[in-house]
């Protein structure tokens, strides 16, 4: 890598800026016909601000802050940007009166300001927000891995179409998708970081799935954090590991490292939520609206994610910087890494 900021020595692009242009849209216009026809999904439009103290929006791991303002006309209300959709979606279900079986996706749009940046980070993140209800006997992993291997497949065939329309970009995904349980990757590599086993698993299968991303680990560690609201990590399994939940990793050629594209889950039930509350200790969480309605068994059992978009298309175009396909704003020292190793930004 030829700087602080993960970018590939002797990068050229494959496409010119227009070119990206074009094939941006025509990526997202398949992957999503694609992943709705998987899933069996109906697009529904969705909100940029939420509400703030109704518990609606995500807080992610916690402690990241969203932006906030008010609403003049409404009294000075106080709504937040959205960080995503983990948990409007489940209420969107139960309004619009979807049944078991039956999902929504859409186009989710947020503004994280507190995250780091870098070559695969952004403030702005865009992602298809997808969710699915499912019947209380379906939460299990043979459920969360069908769904898994249904969005990668529409991923290969994205990665086909992209071929089959940009000259010098080929497929290089594997058939299939390798699921690993984090309590796998920690038993084969207790000496490194999640990371660094992320890195390792997905150099060698080139996609795989880690299953169950939030409960303890042997060292005390979490393979990541999760938040205690939305995805179910602490339900055993019969593996012997805990968590419905999990993250979809591609290994990306031109960066030479695991790439994130989806974080996804079961999500809680009742039980469920309030146990993981409590081990955050964050039980007074129970007093928003969301989770009354949620412990009361007032919501849908389901089944959803997201997937990134940016994300995506960096991945099919072989881009080096998610600024090469996302509007975004850099520092100055990013802009000038990037203008020196030919990575040109929007």
């Amino acid at each position: 890598m030829s700087s602080v900021y993960d970018l590939p020595a002797d990068y050229r692009p494959l496409l010119s800026t227009r070119q990206i242009e074009t094939a941006i849209k025509d990526i997202k216009d398949f992957f999503e016909r694609n992943l709705a026809a998987a899933l069996g999904l109906e697009r529904v439009t969705a909100p940029l601000f939420v509400r703030s103290g109704t518990g609606v929006n995500d807080d992610l791991n916690g402690v990241e802050q969203p932006v906030r303002f008010n609403v003049k006309e409404d009294g000075g209300a106080l709504v937040e940007i959205v960080q995503s959709l983990a948990k409007w979606k489940r209420l969107a279900l139960k309004r619009y009166g979807y049944r078991v079986g039956e999902g929504i996706y859409t186009d989710m749009n947020a503004i994280r300001p507190d995250e780091t940046l870098d070559s695969i980070h952004s403030i702005y993140v865009d992602q298809w927000d997808w969710e699915k209800i499912i019947a209380h006997e379906e939460r299990n992993r043979q459920t969360l891995e069908a769904v898994v291997r249904a969005i990668y497949d529409a991923i290969c065939r994205t990665e086909c179409h992209v071929a089959s329309q940009c000259s010098g970009i080929r497929p290089m995904l594997p058939e299939s998708i390798t699921c690993l349980t984090s309590e796998e990757l920690y038993q084969r590599w207790p000496d490194v970081g999640p990371r660094e086993r992320e890195q390792r698993a997905c150099a060698e299968h080139r996609a795989i799935f880690v299953v169950g991303i939030g409960a303890t680990l042997p060292d005390g560690q979490p393979h990541d954090g999760r938040a205690p609201d939305y995805d179910d990590w602490t339900t055993p399994r019969p593996d012997g590991g805990c968590g419905l939940n999990g993250d979809i990793l591609l290994w990306n050629p031109v960066l030479g490292r695991a790439f994130e594209i989806s974080s996804m889950g079961i999500r809680v039930d009742p039980q469920t939520l309030v146990r993981q509350l409590k081990i955050r200790g964050l039980e007074h969480r129970l007093e928003f609206p969301f989770h009354r309605a949620l412990a009361a068994g007032e919501l849908p059992q389901s089944i959803g994610g997201g997937i990134g978009q940016s994300r995506l298309c960096m991945f099919f175009l072989r881009t080096a910087h998610i600024g090469e396909v996302s509007v975004g704003i850099w520092p100055e020292a990013m802009q000038q890494a990037c203008a020196a190793a030919g990575v040109p930004l929007l």
